[in-house]
């Protein structure tokens, strides 16, 4: 079986694959209707974010048994349409859950102490105390929306720090020892701090916005390590502006391209705002971007791939 990869992974997988039978051919930079010529001669792909997998591209694939996303998230390929081609979609969002959970703890541990802002003011020559006194963790009530792999993950580490978990999920019977479920009105009402973990759908879509954010109780700071377009970037700068929102912590943005390699528009001006904001943090979405995630997650491909094919 031959087995096209179009973006780099870790040497781990293409090893693997290679041990157990599997072909691997690369394509890193052909286009997209470059790549949907070839499609034919292949029996699965491993991909990340560079190419979107839509209709045309699933009716090119005539040899396709599986698509592998490595990474967390299938919102560039048309789920629905790929099963009705008989094709397996296989995702690994337990590969990088981990990493993602510890971003989030150093995001907001930095974001609610000040620190990345006191380290800035000593680099100029200025040593503020007062200004920078930061609030604990210990006692606050976080609400996470969305209670998968990167929600439970969290969660699970944020139990040391005697806080309150709370979490919505469009699914029940999540409920563990780390979090209670909750309406997405209770997650207003009593959050210090609310943590997107969702999926891409049409209801995450914006979900944070004005109307999401005057039905708080309370000011509260945001971390967002899901998708940038959960949020809707002008209404956020517009609450920070008026302190309805104390502080985010944002690892992705809703001005990224589809591949998450760079933004598609540095001059938006809530952009810049964002950027030069005191109370907010932001990293280029490598919250699941460890050294260790790198390999765990395409293990976890290789072994969903050995079951599909090999059926061990």
């Amino acid at each position: 079986m031959k087995i096209l990869h179009l973006d780099s992974t870790h040497s781990y997988l293409y090893n693997e694959l290679e041990k157990i039978g599997f072909t691997n051919e690369f394509d890193f930079k052909s286009s997209k209707k470059e790549i949907e010529e070839k499609l034919s001669i292949y029996n699965g792909i491993i991909i990340r974010s560079r190419i979107p997998i839509d209709q045309r591209f699933l009716n090119k694939a005539s040899n396709i048994k599986f698509i592998a996303r490595i990474g967390s998230g299938t919102e560039n390929i048309d789920l629905d349409f790929a099963k009705s081609k008989n094709i397996k979609i296989i995702s690994t969002p337990e590969g990088n859950s981990n990493a993602v959970g510890e971003h989030a703890v150093g995001m907001i541990l930095s974001l609610m102490n000040k620190i990345l802002k006191s380290e800035k003011e000593i680099s100029k020559g200025i040593w503020s105390r007062e200004p920078n006194r930061g609030n604990e963790l210990m006692g606050k009530t976080i609400g996470l929306i969305g209670y998968g792999n990167t929600g439970k993950s969290f969660a699970k580490k944020l139990s040391g720090f005697n806080t309150k978990v709370i979490f919505f999920d469009l699914k029940s019977g999540l409920e563990d020892k780390y979090a209670n479920s909750a309406t997405l009105e209770e997650i207003q009402k009593q959050s210090d701090i609310i943590s997107l973990h969702t999926s891409l759908s049409k209801e995450s879509i914006g979900l944070i916005n004005h109307k999401f954010i005057s039905k708080c109780d309370k000011p509260f700071w945001l971390i967002n390590t899901a998708r940038g377009i959960c949020v809707n970037t002008s209404h956020l700068v517009k609450a920070l502006k008026e302190k309805k929102v104390l502080g985010a912590a944002l690892d992705v943005l809703e001005f990224e391209k589809s591949s998450f390699e760079k933004l598609s528009d540095r001059s938006n001006k809530d952009l810049k705002y964002l950027i030069k904001s005191n109370e907010v943090i932001i990293t280029p979405h490598i919250a699941g971007w460890s050294e260790e995630s790198k390999i765990l997650l395409v293990k976890v491909a290789l072994d969903k791939i050995k079951k599909l094919l090999l059926k061990k």
